[in-house]
């Protein structure tokens, strides 16, 4: 089985990079492959996958390179094609995203992917149990009532909530390894999309503050509080 993530912060990797790992590790998972879609910049990140111990990375270059000042950024639905188009050309059995942006908090990503593959999805994932040779994955994920616990056939997306593991940080020798192996780039052409398919489609017309809250006042008995909520406040 290969498993596939999408890379987010350098110095301390987020759950679900350390998850994909773990899973090689155990022998459940054959390959790691991480991926980015970004400016240049975003190598850096990638290379920290690899010192982690990622197979390999690919690098799906941002046309035009990084948004630019009033440009608006990628889009859930962008990314999620992106990664759907890697998904069918590595043949992935497992792929494992963040449940959110630090930027946008859009929470989407995961589920649109899921929603384009057709394939079964576990969001806010706090454990993964799976053994070698399994065709299903057993996630517990967090819910406002508690936890809920999934059986999922594979091939699946999970989305990973903090607490699905404790995560590890990267070594200097292990990063000066990784900054001597190869990244793969990839064109959207290269993958069968255009420009097209990973422009926003969404236009921030306008950000407004929320309303001043008025100060709060004093009253000297039951009756004018009533008086208040009827003739002011016209809740009574």
């Amino acid at each position: 089985m290969r498993c596939r993530h999408v890379p987010a912060a350098k110095r301390f990797p987020p759950p679900p990079r350390q998850e994909a790992v773990r899973l090689k590790e155990r022998g459940v998972a054959s390959e790691v492959v991480a991926v980015s879609l970004g400016p240049q910049h975003f190598q850096d990140t990638l290379r920290t996958a690899l010192a982690i111990g990622a197979d390999r990375a690919v690098h799906v270059l941002y046309p035009g390179g990084p948004p630019q000042p009033g440009s608006e950024p990628l889009q859930p639905l962008g990314v999620a094609r992106v990664l759907a188009a890697l998904a069918a050309r590595e043949s992935a059995g497992l792929v494992l995203l963040g449940k959110q942006a630090i930027d946008d908090d859009f929470n989407q990503t995961g589920q649109i992917l899921a929603g384009l593959l057709g394939w079964p999805q576990a969001t806010f994932a706090s454990k993964l149990e799976m053994a070698k040779g399994d065709a299903r994955v057993r996630v517990t994920r967090e819910v406002d009532g508690g936890l809920e616990v999934l059986s999922l056939p594979l091939p699946a997306v999970i989305t990973a909530d903090l607490r699905l593991n404790t995560p590890r940080f990267v070594t200097l020798p292990a990063m000066m390894r990784a900054k001597k192996r190869g990244i793969e780039s990839a064109t959207l052409e290269q993958l069968g999309l255009s420009a097209a398919d990973v422009e926003p489609q969404l236009l921030q017309l306008r950000v407004d503050e929320p309303p001043t809250r008025a100060a709060g006042t004093r009253v000297g008995s039951v009756a004018d509080l009533v008086r208040r909520l009827r003739e002011e406040a016209k809740v009574l």
